[in-house]
């Protein structure tokens, strides 16, 4: 069976500056792969280039048999909608929506409403009663788990997760590795977690560093 997510000879340069050069990665389904790397050697730009956020300058990326790489920016928001769940790590919850509203805005955007599921994932993250609170209302870490429980809501195929528990205290960043990590168990999707946590990456299938010489 090919991987979930095959990325060959990725490059990415801001100017003449290379952020990073000659990146293969290949995550397999039912797989968390721990990314790490010092403070600015381009690991929220790979996620963001896996994810078609961002411009690659060489390489492909193939998610699931379709080559993103190849796709307009329309169609690679479609993709992103359907098969990908996104953890930012600014978090990127919408200020005017509801702890419940920002958590279902995938299912509503793939026109898949589901209270039910919405109301799981709360309570899968430890923010049961809060569904009605406005994101003002949160603290950072609470923030966090909204934006982790956005990601997972609609079963993605590929989490693509950047310092997910870097808020956390320890026993919430727990709650949410074993929710990733059943996330990629029992949906045959796959995970790619940035951290700078050994606690997280020793609970990765694999670990891998991203440096000047690429991925090692």
């Amino acid at each position: 069976m090919s991987p979930l997510l095959d990325a060959r000879g990725l490059a990415k340069r801001y100017g003449t500056t290379p952020v990073f050069e000659g990146v293969d990665l290949q995550l397999e389904r039912g797989e968390l792969v721990a990314l790490l790397g010092e403070s600015g050697s381009g690991k929220s730009t790979l996620l963001n280039c896996l994810a078609g956020l961002d411009e690659l300058d060489a390489g492909r990326v193939l998610l699931d048999g379709i080559e993103l790489t190849t796709l307009d920016e329309g169609r690679r928001a479609l993709l992103r909608r359907a098969k990908l769940g996104f953890v930012f790590q600014a978090f990127h919850v919408l200020p005017h929506l509801t702890v419940a509203d920002n958590i279902a805005l995938p299912l509503l955007l793939l026109r898949r409403p589901d209270p039910l599921r919405v109301a799981e994932m709360l309570g899968a993250v430890g923010l049961e009663g809060l569904g009605a609170r406005m994101p003002r209302q949160l603290s950072g870490g609470q923030l966090q788990r909204v934006a982790i429980a956005r990601a997972l809501v609609h079963r993605p195929l590929l989490v693509l997760a950047d310092e997910p528990t870097g808020n956390l205290d320890p026993r919430h960043a727990q709650q949410v590795l074993d929710l990733l990590l059943a996330q990629v168990r029992e949906q045959g999707s796959a995970c790619l977690l940035v951290t700078h946590s050994e606690r997280a990456a020793a609970r990765a299938d694999r670990c891998l560093r991203l440096g000047e010489q690429g991925l090692t």
